[in-house]
């Protein structure tokens, strides 16, 4: 009875969630102005399916950075993570509970084919590398964001503390990855009682961060080629990002803007991961940016709208995969 409760319960949040979105998303629309807004839209044209390529080829970069770090004798193919990245980003695009119930469910994909525990190990190492990667990118934009342009008092001094924050997030983890403290594994028998099930997974937690911990040194050959993948997803996307503000816009933005406007798409996605599809918030905050940028606020609209169907695009497919399997 617990469980069904909390399904409904997810449910009703999600629910909720995506109305929410979409009533803050018609809203700002049709304050801006829906002709403008679906010209710029309009404009995109035949440059779509090079958009939803894009989109794919970040998938696909993302997925091979996972088989890389599959821990041998396993071995995770690289189709079948990228088959298995599609149906967990579905998964947490569709449902408030983002990656919570997306990440694992791109393990639970490939089961056949690697078990479980060494799965959810490769991709607890790979999100890792991820998160540093997008951290690093999101100092990179705001760092080209004073430099580069006039801010009001306020945003500025917001700017400046996030970066502060952001490195010092960035200290703390690199600190705990060389000093290797049992974060979980130290808790967990205080937490649980002898018996349960939460107590007889102590052994996989304390093999799981060990894991973590010890990934470079035991596998220095593949530390580079992971890194180097983690930002190729980053510089496919602002690529992504430049084409569709070209379209949108009718002449080449400047590298910089797209960058920044990129950047600000991570810090979205990250704290807005619980909204499916970041309904509403996506649009408010590119919107915002472009408008700094002196691109106006209907460009970052229209990016977010556009960057949105490539993501249903890559969604259906994933869903697709999902009812196959």
């Amino acid at each position: 009875m617990s469980e069904q409760r909390a399904r409904r319960g997810f449910s009703a949040s999600g629910a909720l969630s995506v109305a929410a979105g979409i009533i803050v998303l018609a809203a700002f629309v049709w304050q801006i102005g829906p002709a403008q807004i679906w010209e710029g839209i309009r404009r995109v044209g035949w440059m779509f399916p090079v958009i939803v390529g894009l989109g794919g080829l970040r998938f696909l970069v993302r997925a091979w950075a996972w088989s890389i770090c599959a821990e041998p004798p396993h071995a995770l193919a690289v189709r079948r993570a990228f088959a298995a990245v599609l149906a967990g980003d579905a998964v947490g695009n569709v449902t408030p509970l983002g990656p919570i119930v997306g990440e694992p469910a791109k393990a639970a994909f490939v089961r056949s084919h690697v078990p479980l525990q060494p799965a959810l190990t490769a991709l607890a190492i790979e999100n890792i590398f991820y998160t540093l990667s997008a951290a690093a990118m999101i100092v990179a934009g705001t760092i080209a964001l004073l430099f580069a342009f006039e801010l009001p008092g306020a945003l500025r001094e917001f700017s400046e503390v996030a970066v502060a924050g952001i490195l010092a997030a960035l200290v703390v983890c690199l600190w705990i990855l060389w000093s290797r403290p049992a974060l979980i594994s130290r808790w967990l028998p205080l937490m649980s009682r002898p018996g349960t099930r939460l107590h007889a997974s102590i052994g996989r937690v304390q093999a799981l961060e060990h894991e973590i911990y010890t990934f470079a040194s035991r596998r220095r050959a593949a530390v580079f080629p992971v890194i180097l993948f983690e930002v190729s997803f980053h510089a496919l996307g602002v690529l992504e990002t430049h084409l569709t503000l070209w379209m949108i816009l009718g002449a080449q933005p400047l590298f910089i803007d797209s960058f920044i406007l990129e950047s600000a798409n991570r810090v979205l996605v990250v704290a807005f991961r619980f909204i499916p599809f970041q309904l509403g918030v996506g649009e408010l905050g590119l919107g915002a940016v472009t408008n700094v940028l002196g691109l106006g606020t209907t460009s970052g609209v229209a990016l977010s709208i556009v960057r949105k169907a490539r993501m249903g695009v890559w969604a259906l497919i994933g869903g697709g995969l999902l009812l196959r399997r």
